[in-house]
């Protein structure tokens, strides 16, 4: 796995913000990153996570120890210029967020950071929409797809942002992403990368060209359907939301976590996937922090 590692600054306030003066507001300081949290998730669900990020050098430390706290096994790479990346997520009342996005050195990261070893030792490459949307080389996902797929590993894609694709262009980071085996969009990335506005349409606008889709609905839960006409939805089971930061990489990594012990294009499986995806996400939004809560 690789992709973005960030400083996530989560401030709930009071009431409503008031404008030059002071709004009494809670505010946690946790490790984020869309794919590092993943990468957490994933590990938790008892998968062998390595993880290729890169950070400020100064906090080259302090995040290694973060991810091994998280049983993922850290490939962080330091960048002398740039900060580590970081993001104020403004939760408001109702439970939606504003996220002020700084990359960071997480603008550095590229495909060919993944070189022919790593992947010879992986069966499974997951990273995120938002290791694309700055890179200069928009070919170079592609062509990492492609060398993925000749080392016989399989490879998923978060699209990570709606307001990031519209800004990319849908048809340029559909292009970037092509030849991804499993798409996990959430309902603003499915409209932004279709133009449809219902979920079923939008996942048979997907499946004509990725084989796996599952589309993240918040409270509506997932749709899913595959290539081969397989059709599924289930609903959240989230009863109480604390801190939705990080609930779609829950899901995405408990949801492949099944996926990759079993046949992916079983529908029993795949039902599993969805149900285990689920759990997870209802248990990531009921604490505050994207990446689960460490156990000794």
């Amino acid at each position: 796995m690789f992709g973005d590692v960030i400083d996530d600054i989560i401030v709930t306030p009071s009431g409503d913000i008031r404008p030059d003066t002071d709004t009494p507001a809670s505010i946690v300081r946790t490790a984020g990153g869309s794919a590092a949290n993943s990468a957490a998730w994933l590990a938790w669900a008892g998968c062998h996570v390595d993880f290729v990020g890169r950070v400020h050098v100064t906090d080259l430390e302090r995040h290694r120890a973060l991810l091994v706290e998280a049983r993922v096994s850290p490939h962080l790479l330091g960048e002398p210029d740039l900060p580590t990346g970081a993001i104020v997520v403004i939760v408001s009342p109702d439970g939606a967020r504003t996220m002020l996005t700084q990359r960071g050195a997480n603008a550095a990261l590229s495909p060919r950071d993944i070189g022919a070893e790593r992947l010879s030792r992986a069966n499974h490459l997951h990273f995120t929409g938002y290791s694309i949307f700055r890179h200069a080389r928009t070919s170079d996902f592609p062509e990492l797809i492609q060398r993925a797929h000749e080392a016989d590993v399989t490879v998923s894609v978060d699209p990570g942002s709606a307001g990031f694709i519209e800004d990319f262009g849908r048809d340029r980071f559909l292009d970037a992403i092509d030849g991804a085996d499993i798409v996990v969009p959430n309902l603003d990335e499915g409209r932004a990368l279709t133009g449809l506005p219902d979920p079923a349409s939008i996942v048979d606008s997907l499946v004509d060209r990725f084989p796996l889709v599952a589309l993240t609905l918040g409270r509506e839960g997932v749709a899913l359907g595959t290539n081969d006409g397989i059709r599924l939805s289930a609903p959240s089971k989230a009863m109480h939301a604390v801190d939705t930061t990080g609930a779609g990489d829950a899901f995405c990594a408990s949801f492949l976590s099944v996926l990759l012990h079993g046949p992916s294009r079983d529908r029993d499986v795949l039902a599993r996937a969805v149900s285990s995806g689920l759990d997870t996400a209802a248990r990531a939004v009921a604490s505050v922090g994207a990446r689960p809560v460490p156990t000794a």
